[in-house]
């Protein structure tokens, strides 16, 4: 079991794209990792993108993998999120591949 979280786009599009982040943890949960979902953290004190952004790169720290989803290269805090993600030598994988 890995834990893994999921990254993506989210500013600017439909419901969040949460949708897309509910999909993605529930397929990962079925094989039986831990995820780590940014679209179930709670909305932070500040209620700002700052304020999400801090939670999800606390959040990245302790995780083993990052599974990024459709879109990522447009967002900007997914682009964070991948290069703290190499920059931890973490695993980075596109969510097609669910090879993580």
């Amino acid at each position: 079991m890995k834990r893994i979280y999921i990254a993506g786009p989210m500013t600017g599009l439909p419901e969040l794209n949460y949708p897309a982040f509910h999909a993605a943890a529930a397929k990962l949960r079925a094989l039986g990792h831990h995820v780590e979902n940014p679209a179930e953290n709670p909305k932070p004190a500040c209620g700002t993108w700052h304020g999400y952004m801090r939670m999800s790169l606390r959040q990245i720290a302790d995780c083993d993998c990052l599974y990024m989803l459709p879109g990522w290269r447009a967002s900007r805090g997914a682009r964070i999120e991948h290069g703290l993600a190499l920059d931890l030598d973490l695993e980075v994988r596109d969510f097609e591949e669910l090879a993580c």
